[in-house]
């Protein structure tokens, strides 16, 4: 399995979590505002990185957020998008 392989696997857990833990997107606006939302939280861990001076935890966290988006993105494709 290639690493770009494992990192889809590793998004595609996390929207089956959050498909067991919350009801589908209602609507375009709601899946977009849930997508949004992780970009956003993303956006913050993109702008708390130091160029110079890495820290781990903040590169833990980037992944963590990027992972978090794919998933919400998957979603967006699951519930809204997806013929049924």
């Amino acid at each position: 399995m290639s690493q770009l392989e494992k990192i889809a696997d590793e998004a595609l857990k996390e929207a089956k979590k959050a498909t067991l833990r919350y009801p589908p997107f209602n609507s375009m606006h709601e899946g977009y505002s849930v997508l949004y939302e992780e970009v956003d939280e993303l956006w913050a861990e993109v702008k708390a990185w130091k160029m110079n001076n890495p820290d781990p935890e903040n590169i833990k966290n980037l992944r963590t957020e990027a992972i978090h988006v794919a998933a919400m993105a998957l979603r967006f494709i699951h519930d809204l998008c997806d013929e049924k």
